[in-house]
């Protein structure tokens, strides 16, 4: 059964016009057919019946005109009318109570004495009458009407009366289709306005005067093209930042080649290799954090996307692992400190990525013996808030250079230290798609950097 009516549903839905306007042009006109043959039907039975009591009135009217109208000793017939003058489809008889008739309003036009008083119909001349009968002292009068006669005149009252309507309906249909068209036209804005726009093309559509059922739609299509225009944005960013970093790293391997080649011993060579095995792995250091930079703007596009519950603390654990090897081989001191257990909302992996970044920065740019913490805390700040923070012993940033350090490819820290300039703004990106700050400022407690990753309201 269930299966039935779900085809009939299929069935129906493809019968119907795809267009909205069409739909809603068919199913309003339909309505102001079916509402317009309901009042029609019955506007004209309500007419017909009040013919029949106007008429039933007349008909007691006129008997009760006639009470005084004959002399009480009337013995018979007077003169009829003329044939040609006969009327017999509305017939008035007067009857002595002795049952002598006495008048009638047309010639041969007789019919049956009845007993009944008031209204009656009978049969009489090969059709139905409607007769009125009344007594008084000395008479009674008996009015009659051809019921056929009666009908045809109702009918033409009755369909008078449908006149207004039939004339209406055509206005009305029109004003439908007026209002549908107008309220549509909006929307028809919209599509010309899409249909003209060039493939490349992502500024918002305008979205004024939409109905509000359309007006959501075209507002998520707004989110939608601003998603889609940060990750072209992403995209060519990565591409001018590709095209203009790896220049300078491909140039200098180039040149390292060219000493490894003309190498004229053992020691030159070897000396030589070394520079290229660094630069290799400086190059491919690069690399990754373009990558990574450009994976995460991409991720920021569709912000929302994959959101769970991450443990900083795990989260934390990991990224220490993962910088250990570099701390050691620095006699660094590297550890978590005095922390609070929290979680907020996002993808773990590149949480993991962002901790990982700030400590391999703060190993980076820290001397050699130096110490990195990293506190994960709880605090009140309008509401409920989490700060993940790396704080270091070095040389720290100036802090009319902090807001310059967030920028790609800008180092303003020791000069001896590898790098590219990106960690920072990877760290950036990745804060943002979370909903998180960066806030760079001094160590109180080390005396170095601290850069602390703030999110409010979290819970």
């Amino acid at each position: 059964m269930e299966k039935q009516a779900t085809s009939w549903r299929t069935t129906l839905q493809s019968l119907l016009p795809r267009s909205l306007r069409t739909r809603l042009l068919i199913f309003l006109l339909a309505a102001i057919l079916l509402a317009g043959a309901v009042q029609g039907a019955l506007a004209y039975r309500g007419a017909l019946a009040e013919a029949d009591t106007l008429f039933d009135y007349h008909m007691q009217q006129t008997a009760l005109a006639l009470r005084s109208g004959l002399p009480v000793d009337a013995q018979g017939l007077g003169p009829g009318l003329e044939p040609e003058d006969e009327n017999h489809e509305f017939i008035v008889q007067v009857w002595t109570n002795e049952g002598l008739r006495i008048f009638e309003s047309a010639v041969g036009a007789e019919l049956p004495q009845i007993a009944v008083l008031g209204f009656t119909d009978v049969q009489a001349r090969g059709g139905t009458y409607r007769v009125f009968s009344m007594q008084t002292r000395s008479q009674v009068i008996q009015v009659a009407q051809n019921m056929a006669a009666r009908r045809d005149m109702a009918r033409a009252l009755a369909l008078r009366t449908l006149a207004p309507l039939a004339i209406m309906a055509p206005l009305l249909v029109l004003a439908v289709w007026w209002g549908v068209s107008r309220s549509l036209a909006p929307v028809e804005r919209v599509r010309r306005q899409l249909a003209q726009r060039q493939a490349d093309d992502l500024s918002p559509v305008n979205d004024a005067q939409l109905p509000d059922e359309v007006q959501p739609l075209v507002s998520e299509l707004n989110l939608l093209f601003e998603r889609v225009q940060r990750a072209f944005d992403a995209q060519q960013h990565f591409v001018a930042d590709a095209a203009h970093e790896l220049r300078s790293p491909l140039a200098a391997l180039r040149l390292q080649l060219q000493g490894l080649q003309r190498a004229g011993d053992d020691t030159a060579r070897a000396a030589a290799v070394e520079r290229l095995s660094s630069g290799i792995d400086r190059a491919t250091r690069l690399v990754e954090q373009l990558l990574t930079l450009a994976r995460q703007e991409a991720g920021a596009a569709a912000p929302g996307a994959h959101a769970e519950p991450v443990d900083l603390q795990a989260v934390a654990q990991l990224a220490l692992a993962d910088v250990a090897p570099a701390a050691q081989a620095r006699s660094m001191d590297l550890g978590l400190i005095d922390s609070d257990a929290a979680s907020v909302p996002g993808n773990a992996e590149a949480l993991r990525m962002l901790a990982r970044n700030l400590l391999d920065n703060a190993v980076k740019y820290t001397p050699a013996g130096g110490r990195v913490d990293l506190q994960i805390r709880r605090v009140n700040h309008n509401g409920d808030a989490v700060h993940l923070t790396v704080e270091d012993s070095g040389p720290g940033i100036p802090e009319e250079h902090r807001a310059r350090v967030m920028q790609r490819f800008v180092r303003e820290t020791a000069d001896g230290a590898p790098g590219s300039g990106l960690g920072l703004a990877i760290v950036q990106t990745i804060a943002q798609a979370h909903g998180a700050s960066v806030v760079l400022d001094a160590s109180p407690r080390l005396g170095g950097l601290r850069v602390t990753v703030q999110w409010n309201g979290v819970g």
